[in-house]
């Protein structure tokens, strides 16, 4: 389930309607927001890899790569359902950071408290932000496969898987990056720049390299 800015349960927002979750976007809803946006089209960037596998799979052209086609059809099915799955849960953990934005902060003590909570709330926020980077990252990697081993006739959904998992993972960035700047903790900083950043500039260097060979290919 999932839960507005002041707590109350929602139906889930991964099964919402397109409209649906497009007007919510709209909405001065906290949530869903830019994380779980980035998942979604994560997610899309990701079914494209499957339905270039769904469309290559068979083939006698391409039979010398069956066996992969077959293991990226299950990848992108596990990234894509993990995906999915992010909508939700970035909404879920943006929950208590909202709510700890309001403790109160009148003593010494509560002051301490309010920090210490927003300064764990924090990390819990970009955990899926976080993860959505690297499950994208694994997605482009499967693009970039296809380039060479799927059906021609789909190589242009593979350019624009690589556009919706490059504008996924940036996204997922930034909304670490709005919160990260709060947090006193330097190693777990330290940590997520040493660990994300390199992914995601290779995985941005990549999906523009497999965008320029699927336009030079389709000219």
């Amino acid at each position: 389930m999932e839960f507005d800015a002041v707590g109350t349960e929602q139906s889930s927002i991964s099964e919402k309607k397109c409209t649906e979750f497009v007007e919510a976007l709209y909405s001065k809803a906290a949530v869903p927001g830019g994380g779980g946006a980035a998942a979604l089209v994560g997610a899309v960037g990701t079914a494209l890899a499957g339905m270039v596998g769904n469309l290559t799979t068979g083939k006698k052209k391409y039979a010398a790569f069956e066996d992969d086609i077959q293991r990226i059809l299950k990848e992108a099915q596990i990234l894509q359902d993990r995906l999915l799955a992010m909508i939700d849960e970035d909404a879920k953990n943006f929950l208590p950071l909202s709510k700890a934005y309001g403790l109160p902060k009148e003593t010494e003590a509560e002051k301490a408290y309010k920090e210490k909570t927003l300064e764990e709330c924090t990390k819990v926020a970009c955990s899926i932000p976080l993860e959505i980077v690297e499950v994208c990252y694994k997605a482009v990697l499967l693009q970039e496969e296809l380039v060479g081993k799927g059906s021609a006739l789909a190589i242009s959904d593979v350019a624009c898987g690589v556009q919706c998992l490059r504008a996924a993972m940036i996204s997922g960035w930034v909304n670490v990056l709005i919160n990260i700047k709060t947090i006193k903790d330097k190693d777990y900083v330290d940590d997520v720049n040493k660990r994300v950043k390199p992914m995601l500039e290779k995985g941005v260097e990549i999906c523009d390299r497999v965008y320029a060979d699927v336009e030079k290919q389709l000219l």
